[in-house]
């Protein structure tokens, strides 16, 4: 009972020195996993998806956008980062962004700074902004650090009262389980590894680190309804992880006056 009592005790004092600030929303969250662990992990993870799917040649038209898109809010998220003295959020990270030929409609980010868009993506973005759209949510949800959150919250779940670190190290086949539903990788439905407020929250600060980047975040608008019309996440909203469709697009309106103060001051 004392060493219970003593367990549950670091595991509560370890719960409050993790708690962090989501940049942008305010948000506190608790991300009990080191962040270099989920780099790690993120890596090997990455190695082993593009040796199995391997990325479309770099001199392809739409590969250049890809790298083009993603270079540009990346350099615009830690610009921003820099000057709120946030760059620990990206420290270690090593940008990466590959298009691979799969017409699947998603497009995925992991800590470090590894992006994969799928080429089935490309039809309803469309534009530059249009993918800026969908790749600056991919990249809030890194930058957010949701996967570490939804890792966290598995941990505390499963490990009943053990130490994190004794847990990630005496259940490695348990921990990777717990890492690739957070990040949903492999699945070709990353997104719904998320909840309807880490959607929400990637939809937000995404639409803010396009504007960073000079992109129209109006172009959010005609994107979800392109996606709507393309007939995904047709669920009923109570039954899915994601917000709805008109839910979605009535928020992104709501948040558009803010993400426009940070595209003017970009331009």
């Amino acid at each position: 009972m004392r060493y219970i009592k003593i367990t549950l005790y670091i595991t509560l004092i370890s719960i409050v020195l993790a708690c962090a600030t989501v940049p942008i929303s305010g948000r506190k969250q608790v991300t009990l996993v080191p962040e270099f662990e989920l780099m790690s992990m993120s890596l090997t993870q990455y190695k082993s998806f593009l040796k199995d799917n391997p990325p479309m040649s770099a001199q392809i038209e739409e590969v250049k956008q890809v790298k083009r898109v993603g270079n540009r809010i990346a350099h615009a998220v830690e610009k921003y980062l820099k000057q709120e003295g946030q760059s620990k959020r990206v420290k270690g990270y090593k940008w990466e962004f590959n298009l691979v030929n799969q017409n699947v409609v998603n497009a995925w980010a992991m800590p470090g700074g590894k992006v994969v868009v799928y080429k089935g993506l490309l039809p309803i973005a469309k534009t530059d902004a249009g993918l800026a759209v969908v790749m600056g949510h991919e990249i809030a949800h890194a930058i957010a650090r949701h996967g570490n959150e939804r890792m966290s919250q598995g941990i505390l779940a499963a490990a009943g009262g053990i130490a994190i670190a004794v847990y990630m190290r005496d259940k490695p086949r348990e921990t990777q389980a717990l890492f690739l539903g957070a990040y949903g990788i492999g699945a070709g439905i990353g997104m719904l590894a998320f909840g309807r407020n880490q959607e929400s929250e990637a939809d937000k600060l995404g639409m803010v680190f396009m504007s960073m980047a000079g992109y129209e975040p109006k172009e959010a608008i005609p994107f979800w309804e392109r996606m709507k019309g393309a007939g995904g996440g047709s669920t009923p909203e109570f039954l899915s992880t994601h917000p709805s469709h008109d839910t979605r697009i009535k928020r992104i309106r709501e948040w558009l006056p803010t993400a426009e103060s940070y595209f003017e001051k970009a331009n």
